[in-house]
């Protein structure tokens, strides 16, 4: 399962592969902050504290904006961050502001 925890509300999906974090979010009604949806205002940013290995690499988008401390702690893009396979995965919106 997909647990996406907003800003104030938290939900639990079936995770659906080739489909982003955000995606996931918004059709859940999920609060999940965001402005363009192409990796470059990181408010989608995102801490995944569980399976993270079932998530696509990271991409370009998210070399360039995130820090390399970021990336090593399992923050990700939510915009960017696509299911690769169906499993236990756990992310959290952590926005800059």
């Amino acid at each position: 399962m997909l647990t996406l925890t907003g800003k104030t509300i938290t939900k639990t999906v079936e995770p659906q592969p080739g489909k982003t974090l955000l995606s996931h979010a918004a059709d859940a009604s999920v609060d999940w902050l965001f402005n363009c949806s192409r990796g470059t205002c990181a408010k989608c940013r995102c801490i995944v504290t569980e399976g993270a290995d079932l998530l696509e690499d990271y991409t370009d988008a998210e070399w360039d904006r995130l820090g390399p401390d970021e990336l090593d702690a399992g923050y990700r893009l939510g915009c960017q961050a696509v299911v690769l396979k169906s499993g236990d995965i756990a992310a959290k919106n952590k926005t800059y502001f």
